[in-house]
């Protein structure tokens, strides 16, 4: 019998929820599995993710947990499946929610094994086990259960592990710690013996394990064999490290204790540090473990520290041992009197220490509490080369991190590029540990999160470099010739050899900086290729980004290429270097400037490219050849790689947040704690912001009385107008203060209960009062295009509370499940903050152009005026609409319709017979209205309007009317005659209809003065467009001249928030220079849906083991940020809709699925809903790979155009089926099939779309999802 089937035999017995009679629990079962199938497979991933998948800890491990079954095995048993549902990215702790009763006790076993360890008779592989369990742990702190036993080993209390004369050290520097130091003793002195016992594990049980883990780094040799699994629980155990640095609530006392330990120094001097390959992952760990022992944090308080704050720091660590030196050693006399710039480096230091004898550096380590004094007499027991790096490596200076970033090159080059610990290949399977950033839930400061984000952005953008350089490599087939040179075999569209190279450029460094302000290089190509890669070449833009290589082939001509060997090794692969395109150079050796005229035709095919290189970079290189004698990489590039612009953006994006982090990037206040992970998840909730608004206009938002009372069902509402006539929309509702009862909690506990009681019902009782004001929008004009246009929409409830927070200040996050009306909401939000608030501006951001369009196309169903809109980079052509939204379709617009407007004063002043030509431009415009057209309406209003009590007839209202000849072409009759009310209306409606023209006209104004297209559109942007639209990419790409611009806004709406990366979704809040030291961010409204897609990430390590695929979204949920979810759909059928509405809240269906017969009827032809349909394998062939992660399935392909057909002789329209796939590779198959079957045939034609079931579009009917 085959181990799995053993397994499954076993839970069938035991513990599968389906079977009805099990086994009683039998503990030697937990014994066995663990032996035979855990530790007899050396914890295979197969075997543990069976057990996991089985249900083996919820249903049988620990629902019969206890102290009385308590073992090793339990205990490991346990640990491996939690690790397997953190690797496999699943929820692991719900188990022990709905059972935490054993769960204290559970730790604390897992505690007293990770420090007994061979005592307990665990080897080095099962205790790296339990460490990663603990990593979980502290990594879990959003989980109460969790949190309640993991704060008590990381809080003040463990300080009893320092030293004594380093512990009053750091109660001094912070003297209100003394108190609560003197309060824990004296709470720890009234414990009874078990528990003062167990206080003291808790409390020594890191500095403990640091112990432990320092006696396995001595054990592991210099050179020989050394035990892997010895190596593993090494940089488990710095990954764990690394984990409680970088989480403040983990680092806030530990970073004291783990400095006391001197543990860095430790690693840093071991032997397995100076192990070229075992050492390779531990020495780049512990890299990352130092950065964040220094990181430039308070660690009291969790403020950021400045550079200034930093040196003053250093300053006071120098000083502090010049005078100890001045005092105590009189050998060090040279060293006290010296300034501190000239003692502070590693060199100088070492220097000035290194002659003293180890009982000498023991004294002066020991008088400055880093380590127990020296008995009289006694020698040191610690080797001399630890004591001079523990004070060499304290008080040397160190570069601050913000110049260690200016100071890195953004471009990839081999030695990253390569790097497994790095940049991990695609079949990471989750076990190993990597020298990569996490993104969890919190971050120390923002300059940590920015950095953590940058590091994670370049080397997953380095990951699809590597597959794009090893691609186009490979093609061309590099193969050493006969004559020790390089001979190309094949040819690559994305590359071409380069036929020359020459630096033409090393500008001087600008001040305070040590590497060239630029760098530029000629590259010239031969470009003896079709006429459309031709055009590829010749139409590389300024920016774009190529890549430079260097191959040196050792293998013959001829040899086949090897997937499955080395890469680098077969291809010679010397050095890879980036570089940005400035243009390409014309005959006379001129860059080509990038313009609306055609570009010069060259002869020939030799093409010259100027670029700018790195100069980080080539500092480096320099600096480098010039050291070690190394030849120069840049006299032998060979190749130029050129990638699709789509994906190759990663340069700007770095730039970007680069230049983020070397500004004060100011998040508004209500925002920062809750970006950062702490304080109250729920702060920034509109209901908890002081500024929140009690009176809104919701506009068109309501379509009557009654559908405003169903909206909200718990408040009573009180409408100010009897009159039912005129209890219709728009309505403005004044909500009750929702403080009420919260004032009167806040009332002296002195006052009567009764009282009390009394003032607080009646404030619950106003606090469910809406007070609802119905208003007239004022009449607008006589003409049929003048009446504003209206929401249809009867939003629910959930949607209404939707629209209400985000036209609240503060942060609104709505949860929107499939056909819940995401974008309706969104679009009415943005409506409603544009009539509310005609000042403010609004940026909508989504991931996809596709979202873009679609929520473009429903805002012009509404009630805003387009000269408003605009539309920021690429994909407006595939708005379904004739409008252009650009920034240049949105200035023609403004161009024609100020010479439309102009012709509408000509017809005006037509009518009013003045002379002169008043229509030319919009200033001469202005005049016309000042002096003719309100002169003669002020006059009316005088004749027309009531004096002294005496009322006018209405036939004046008509007849004295300025205007009649020009709204002749208006509905007839203007006026009707039957109320002075009414006529009066009509005339202020028609002088508002002028008026706005002339308004408009003013607006115009700068576009007459402005001549060039760009600095119009600038104009545009800047001062015209009220609400502005882009993707998530373009943001990031265009933030440093949107800043430049002095681009502002008040509110952001996102859509599609859950499927766009962090930092993404982070720096569009930044896309504005803050005034006076704020952002004037008042609204920030994030719609996705994190239980769909998650952002793409093609790397899997960086989308597990980093958690990258994480979204701001997302985390925000986790931590508990308010949401509302939307909870009734409309797309789907309610049989369809119950396949996942178990994985939200409350999602029920809209009236009209469960109504509408096309919802009740079945589909005629099919059996079914939905169906699952097995599609055996095609003449043998099942899924195939042509190319590297490009999946097809013919037979699959086949069968669902064969479906297809099907439905169409059925009678279904063709464009009302979609076939949707996962793979890009199988929806190419699906298009050629339908091609060669049945798109040339008018009776079947072909589908909507055959697309990825990643983009799928909204409005299907019937779907065929291609597996």
């Amino acid at each position: 019998m085959s181990s799995d089937a053993n397994v499954f035999q076993l839970a069938n017995k035991y513990w599968a929820p389906l079977v009805k009679k099990k086994l009683p629990f039998d503990p030697k079962v937990v014994e066995d599995i663990y032996g035979n199938e855990i530790l007899k497979s050396k914890f295979a991933i197969r075997k543990i993710m069976l057990l996991e998948f089985s249900q083996y800890l919820e249903n049988y491990l620990w629902v019969n947990y206890t102290p009385a079954v308590s073992s090793n095995a339990y205990l490991m048993s346990i640990c491996c499946i939690v690790n397997e549902k953190f690797r496999e990215n699943v929820p692991a702790w719900q188990v022990f929610k709905k059972e935490p009763k054993h769960f204290p006790f559970f730790f604390k076993c897992v505690m007293e094994a990770s420090l007994a360890g061979k005592e307990k008779g665990l080897s080095l592989r099962e205790q790296t086990v339990l460490l990663l369990f603990l990593d979980h742990c502290f990594n879990s702190l959003e989980v109460d259960l969790i949190r309640e036993q993991v704060q008590q080993l990381i809080s003040l209390p463990m300080w009893m592990c320092l030293l004594p004369s380093r512990l009053q050290q750091e109660l001094k520097k912070v003297p209100k710690l003394r108190k609560f130091w003197n309060l824990i003793k004296k709470n720890y002195e009234k414990l009874e013996p078990g528990e003062a016992e167990q206080a003291t594990m808790e409390r020594t049980f890191l500095s403990m394990l640091i112990k432990k883990f320092l006696q396995v780094l001595t054990s592991i040799p210099l050179s020989g064999t050394v035990s892997m699994e010895a190596v593993h629980y090494c940089e488990r155990f710095i990954e764990l490290m690394i984990d409680l640095e970088g989480f403040f609530p983990t680092r806030r006392w530990f970073n004291t204790l783990l400095d006391d330990s001197h543990l860095v120094v430790s690693c840093h001097l071991s032997s397995l540090s100076q192990r070229e390959k075992e050492g390779h992952l531990f020495s780049q760990l512990l890299d990352m473990l130092k950065f964040y022992t220094g990181f430039e944090i308070n660690d009291q308080t969790g403020n950021a520290l400045t550079e200034k704050e930093m040196t003053t720091l250093h300053y006071d660590r120098i000083t502090s041992l010049q005078r100890a030196a001045f005092a105590h050693f009189p050998e060090l006399q040279d060293f006290a009197l010296s300034n501190v710039a000239a003692v502070d480096t590693r060199d100088s230091l070492t220097k000035q220490f290194g002659y003293l004898s180890p009982n000498t550096l023991h004294r002066v380590a020991s008088y400055l509490c880093l380590l127990p004094e020296l008995p009289e007499g006694a020698d040191s027991t610690y080797d001399k080369e630890v004591l001079l790096e523990l004070l060499v490596s304290r008080h040397e200076r160190r570069i601050s991190q913000i110049e260690q970033l200016n100071q890195m090159p953004l471009y990839p080059t081999e030695r990253i590029i390569w790097d497994e610990n790095i940049v991990p290949t695609e079949y990471y399977s989750g076990e190993g540990c990597l020298a990569l950033p996490k993104l969890n839930l919190q971050f120390l400061t923002l300059h940590d999160y920015l950095l953590r984000n940058f590091n994670l952005f370049r080397l997953e953008s380095t990951y699809e470099i590597r597959q794009d350089i090893e691609d186009v490599v490979s093609r061309m087939k590099p193969w050493q010739s006969e004559y020790g040179g390089v001979v190309f075999g094949g040819w690559a569209r994305m590359a071409q050899t380069i036929m020359s190279f020459s630096i033409v450029e090393v500008a001087k460094p600008n001040i305070g900086e040590n590497w060239p302000a630029r760098v530029r290089a000629d590259i010239t190509i031969n470009l003896n290729v079709r006429d459309e890669i031709k055009r590829e070449w010749e139409g590389l833009r300024k920016h774009d980004v190529c890549f430079l290589v260097t191959v040196r082939p050792m293998l013959p001509y001829g040899t086949r290429f090897d997937r499955r060997q080395p890469f680098v090794e077969q291809v010679g692969l010397a050095y890879v270097r980036g570089c940005e395109v400035q243009g390409m150079l014309d005959d006379k050796g001129r860059v080509i400037e990038e313009g609306p005229d055609p570009k010069p035709k060259l002869k020939g095919d030799s093409r010259t490219f100027r670029v700018w290189l790195d100069p980080n970079q080539y500092q480096q290189d320099m600096t480098h050849s010039i050291q070690t004698g190394a030849e120069d990489p840049y006299e032998t590039f060979n190749i130029i790689m050129r990638r699709k612009p789509k994906e190759n953006n990663f340069k700007a994006v770095l730039e970007t947040i680069r230049n983020l982090m070397n500004t004060e990037c100011v998040v508004p206040s209500w925002l920062h704690d809750i970006i950062l992970g702490y304080g109250d998840p729920g702060s920034a909730h509109y209901s908890k912001m002081p500024n929140q608004i009690r009176t809104l206009d919701f506009n068109d938002t309501f379509l009557s009385l009654d559908h405003l009372k169903a909206c909200f069902p718990g408040h009573q509402v009180k409408v100010m107008v009897d009159d039912p006539a005129l209890q219709v929309p728009p309505f403005r509702i004044t909500f009750p203060e929702s403080k009420a009862a919260q004032a009167v909690k806040g009332k002296k506990r002195k006052a009567d209960e009764g009282e009390r009681e009394e003032e607080e019902e009646k404030a619950k009782e106003e606090d469910q009062t809406l007070v609802v004001e119905p208003h007239v929008i004022p009449n607008r004009g006589p003409y049929p295009y003048n009446q504003p246009k209206r929401n249809t929409i009867p939003f629910t409830p959930t949607q209404i509370e939707a629209i209400r927070a985000g036209m609240q200040p503060g942060l609104t996050m709505v949860v929107g499940p499939p056909g819940t009306g995401k974008t309706d909401v969104a679009v009415q939000i943005i409506s409603n903050i544009y009539h509310n608030f005609p000042e403010q501006r609004t940026l909508i951001v989504t991931h996809s152009n596709q979202a873009l369009n679609q929520l473009f196309e429903k805002i012009m169903a509404l009630d805003i005026d387009e000269r408003h809109l605009l539309r920021l980079g690429h994909g407006e052509e595939e708005l379904e609409t004739e409008k252009d939204f650009s920034r240049y379709g949105r200035v023609n617009y403004v161009l024609a319709r100020r010479l439309e407007l102009l012709r509408e004063v000509a017809r005006l002043q037509e009518s009013l017979d003045v002379p002169g030509d008043v229509s030319y431009t919009c200033e001469t415009a202005g005049h016309f209205f000042l002096y003719q057209v309100i002169s003669r309406w002020e006059e009316y209003l005088s004749k027309v309007k009531p004096k002294g009590g005496r009322a006018v007839g209405v036939e004046a209202v008509a007849g004295l009317f300025p205007f009649p000849k020009y709204f002749q072409n208006a509905p007839q009759p203007l006026f009707h005659g039957a109320s002075y009310e009414e006529d009066m209306d009509i005339a202020e409606g028609c002088f508002r209809h002028i008026k706005k023209i002339f308004t408009q006209l003013e607006e115009f104004r700068a576009f007459e003065l402005l001549r060039s297209g760009l600095d119009r559109s600038k104009y545009l942007l800047v001062k015209e467009a009220k609400i502005i639209a882009m993707t998530c990419t373009h943001a990031a790409l265009k933030r440093h001249d949107l800043v430049e611009l002095g681009f502002k806004y008040d509110n952001i709406l996102m859509e599609e928030a859950a499927q766009i990366l962090e930092i993404e979704t982070f720096i569009p809040l930044l896309l504005q220079n803050p005034e006076d030291g704020y952002s004037r961010l008042k609204r920030w409204i994030m719609i996705g849906d994190h239980h769909q897609l998650p952002p793409v990430i093609k790397n899997m390590a960086f989308q597990k083991y980093s958690n990258m695929e994480q979204s701001l979204f997302t985390r925000f949920v986790r931590l508990g940020v308010p949401t509302v979810d939307l909870d009734a759909q409309g797309r789907a059928r309610a049989s369809l809709c119950e396949l996942y509405n178990w994985r939200y809240k409350h999602l029920g269906n809209l009236p009209h699925v469960q109504q509408q017969p096309e919802f009740q009827a079945p589909n005629p032809g099919l059996a079914y809903d939905f169906q699952l349909v097995n599609v055996d394998d095609f003449n043998g062939v099942g899924e195939s790979e042509p190319n590297p992660y490009f999946y097809q399935n013919l037979a699959e392909a086949e069968y669902s155009v064969a479906l297809f057909m099907y439905m169409r002789l059925l009678g279904y329209p063709g464009d009302r089926i979609s076939i949707l796939t996962t793979y890009n590779g199988q929806k190419h198959l699906i298009r050629d099939v339908v091609n060669q079957r049945c798109a040339r045939n008018p009776f079947f034609g072909q589908p909507n779309k055959a697309a990825n079931g990643v983009r799928a579009c909204r409005n299907l009917c019937a779907v065929l999802v291609d597996a």
